[in-house]
């Protein structure tokens, strides 16, 4: 019988597949990740697509949802009945910077995978009635969407983060759905679809004759004559934003500052520091306003990265008559991370759950595809975890201090909430 908990130990070194890099004839850069015995494999290919690179709204989702929706060869329903047939499995997803299409088979239907994911890529034909049903749809969709607390503060926090004209900032209204043309989503395509704006990762199992079809398919996408390229305003930002829900029952908060890229050298540290803040759920604004005041189910902190900045978040949803003190209680937490040391019980745990984390990610084949991409995006490579990790054990109850002095000055954040309460 074991009477005493085994120590909890945290490697101090990972080691992941790297990738090897092959260059197609036009450029395209496909990292190929061989690091399975099983019979699947995963490739993706990521453009340089999302939403800040569109200038009509709502046309950069569209086009990349409707690769799918029928080519020079295949209708919508037979592309969808092709995947099911063998198995295989689609996906499309878009941020603010990239567009990742993503296309999984078991190896011996790698073929006819192969023969979709070049037509969705190659010969998309966008076809006039696709278009109309995608638009009253979607339309329908963000309409609901839209009369929800949770999307209106995650709508005006990008505002009041950003400014309203800004890439990162912007929104739009449901009824610029039905203002897309076929012509916009062929601008998209043509612009943005093509050899310079794009690569490619796959892993699983690669045999020479997956890398050589998925290569060929890389070398296929056209060249186009410039990168596509968006200007970048300064950031605008607001401190206070309230708008009003009437007969909302909880207010939805959001507040957070602008930061920086993942290539900042504090990048890591204030990983850390949010994590401490609010991001697991024995963190410390779950405490407060969670476990102690009851006025949340949950409240998370997070640092996101984006091509050309960065953020810290903190969103929550709480009762409306609790709306003013928790946004107290938020900017108490984080006024105790200035004033008092975490201490190093707390930060040993902190730092346990962040690598616990990275080590779930790195399980399989397609988690380190998924690590892989993220760190092309941020012009790296896989050697940066290791390089994280051995800054995350560096880090010392004075540095989350350090860094807490540095970027949790209340007078740099934005404090957005949507509800029936105004708090300000």
């Amino acid at each position: 019988m074991i009477k005493q908990q085994p120590n909890i130990t945290s490697p101090r070194e990972i080691t992941i597949s790297h990738a090897d890099i092959l260059t197609a004839a036009n450029g395209v850069k496909l990292h190929k990740i061989d690091c399975t015995e099983d019979e699947v494999m995963r490739m993706s290919f990521i453009f340089k697509a999302g939403t800040r690179m569109q200038t009509k709204p709502f046309t950069a989702s569209t086009t990349a949802n409707l690769l799918s929706e029928g080519t020079q060869s295949f209708t919508a329903h037979e592309l969808a009945e092709r995947l099911d047939f063998y198995g295989s499995y689609y996906d499309v997803s878009l941020d603010r910077d990239y567009v990742v299409i993503t296309f999984c088979a078991l190896t011996k239907f790698f073929s006819q995978t192969l023969e979709v994911a070049r037509q969705m890529l190659l010969y998309p034909t966008f076809p006039q009635e696709e278009i109309e049903t995608y638009r009253s749809k979607r339309q329908q969709r963000l309409l609901i969407e839209q009369s929800k607390t949770s999307f209106q503060a995650r709508t005006l926090f990008s505002e009041a983060l950003f400014g309203k004209g800004h890439p990162y900032g912007v929104s739009s209204d449901a009824s610029e759905y039905l203002n897309i043309t076929r012509e916009d989503i062929l601008n998209i395509y043509d612009t943005l679809y093509i050899a310079e704006n794009c690569f490619a990762v796959c892993s699983g199992k690669i045999t020479a004759d997956i890398e050589s079809g998925i290569l060929e398919l890389c070398g296929a996408i056209p060249s186009g004559k410039t990168k596509a390229h968006v200007e970048f305003p300064t950031p605008e930002t607001t401190p206070t934003v309230f708008q009003q829900h009437d007969g909302a029952v909880q207010s939805a908060i959001r507040i957070g500052r602008l930061l920086f890229p993942r290539s900042h050298p504090d990048f890591i540290s204030m990983q850390v520091l949010s994590i401490i803040l609010g991001g697991y759920f024995g963190s410390r604004l779950v405490h407060n306003l969670r476990e102690e005041r009851g006025y949340t189910y949950g409240v998370f902190s997070g640092v996101v990265n984006l091509d050309y900045d960065g953020y810290l978040a903190i969103a929550t949803e709480v009762s409306s008559e609790s709306t003013k003190d928790a946004i107290t209680q938020i900017y108490h937490e984080m006024n105790r991370l200035i004033v008092e040391k975490v201490s190093v019980e707390e930060l040993e745990m902190v730092k346990n759950i962040l690598v616990g984390e990275v080590m779930r990610i790195l399980d399989a084949s397609f988690g380190i595809a998924d690590v892989t991409i993220e760190n092309i995006q941020n012009g790296t490579d896989n050697t940066y975890l290791n390089r994280m990790l051995s800054e995350v054990f560096a880090i010392t109850p004075e540095r989350i201090q350090e860094v807490a002095v540095k970027y949790l000055d209340p007078d740099k954040f934005t404090t957005t909430v949507v509800g029936s309460v105004d708090p300000f």
